[in-house]
């Protein structure tokens, strides 16, 4: 969000911290709420989910709390016990993903849909990349960290996308995983399907409970970066305050989201994810464009110099103006655009398009203006 000021100057950058807030907190609230019911789920209700989602947002916290290169090697090994944890928990349950609930074909729309709707998890994290990229070697070639990045979020999410897919489906003919995820949704199915390991099974699904706490505290440390950002006095107050009033209120809404609106939760960061389509479009057209892809144009110094820096305006108007197809591309559990009746949402392709083709020109003459 500090090399967003790049572009969208150093005031209208609030605008994009508050999405990145609002996207980055949903997704730890859902991470919250997961890990609390699996845990609610393993102790076969001698705890709620309410307690669950509490000792999950501490954890959380604290490893957050260890800073960046503490926090490193914490993501560098904990996924190998996830992993374990995932492969012995389909090697149990996994004779019974045969039984597959019928569906009918899945129309092209759909398909379209559903890439908006992944693409909108995972780009996000463009906004949060120089959080956790920082300390990298410089001298390491560009390709490198685009193959190590690329292949850290692909390979991840795409087979366990496909898994997760084959549980839901066989979930339906399972009464056992059908009554868990009624209960205690994803952590209840977790529980059920490794019921028949025993005690072994059920410290499995503590460790899967657990796995969410890479995404969750790597997003509770961008957290506090980005309140910082927010307003130009708030840099001034110590994260750690931030980190801590995020859970504050965070552990509250997710105990909240648990009992009553977690889909809603989820439709609402599907929606709020169609911005960062925009905002990588944008930024990335001002950096292979108008910077030439030159590093030596950005002078770190010139991060806390408004004068020195873009006004902002070009990219929140190219940004903005987008949406006038975006809103009528879109598809959502509340509204369906007139456009996506008929294609599926393609909100975000849209805003991916659309943004950069209005920001070159927009931008263009605002260089003749004013040349920053």
């Amino acid at each position: 969000m500090i090399q967003a000021r790049f572009t969208f100057g150093y005031y209208l950058t609030s605008i994009i911290v508050l999405l990145n807030l609002a996207t980055v907190s949903g997704f730890c609230i859902i991470s919250c709420v997961l890990g609390g019911s699996t845990l609610a789920a393993v102790a076969d209700g001698n705890i709620d989910s309410t307690v669950g989602i509490i000792i999950i947002g501490l954890i959380g916290l604290l490893v957050s709390f260890g800073g960046y290169r503490f926090l490193h090697e914490f993501e560098r090994y904990s996924w190998v016990f996830n992993l374990v944890a995932i492969i012995i928990a389909t090697g149990v349950g996994g004779k019974q993903l045969f039984n597959q609930v019928e569906t009918a074909p899945v129309p092209p729309s759909v398909i379209v849909s559903y890439g908006g709707v992944i693409a909108g998890f995972l780009i996000p994290w463009a906004a949060m990349a120089s959080d956790f990229s920082v300390y990298c070697d410089p001298s390491v070639s560009t390709f490198r960290i685009f193959a190590y990045t690329y292949a850290g979020l692909f390979f991840p999410t795409v087979p366990l996308m496909v898994l997760g897919a084959a549980i839901g489906g066989a979930t339906v003919s399972n009464s056992a995983w059908a009554e868990g995820y009624e209960k205690y949704i994803v952590g209840g199915v977790l529980e059920a399907m490794l019921k028949p390991a025993g005690g072994f099974g059920k410290f499995v699904a503590v460790l899967l409970s657990l796995s969410v706490i890479g995404n969750l505290s790597a997003s509770m440390y961008s957290i506090s970066l980005n309140f910082q950002l927010l307003v130009p006095f708030f840099r001034h107050i110590p994260r750690f305050v931030f980190s801590m009033l995020f859970t504050v209120i965070g552990i509250p809404v997710a105990v909240y989201a648990a009992r009553s609106f977690f889909d809603s939760l989820e439709n609402f960061i599907y929606l709020i994810a169609y911005w960062s389509a925009a905002y990588v479009a944008v930024v990335a057209v001002e950096h292979f464009v108008f910077r030439k892809a030159d590093p030596a144009s950005y002078v770190p110094e010139h991060w806390d110099q408004p004068h020195k820096l873009p006004t902002g305006i070009s990219a929140i108007l190219a940004a903005g103006l987008s949406f006038a197809l975006v809103v009528p591309s879109a598809s959502q559990v509340w509204y369906t655009g007139p456009i996506a009746v008929t294609t599926g949402d393609i909100g975000f392709e849209v805003a991916l398009v659309l943004s950069p083709i209005l920001y070159v020109p927009i931008r263009w003459l605002e260089l003749k203006w004013r040349p920053i």
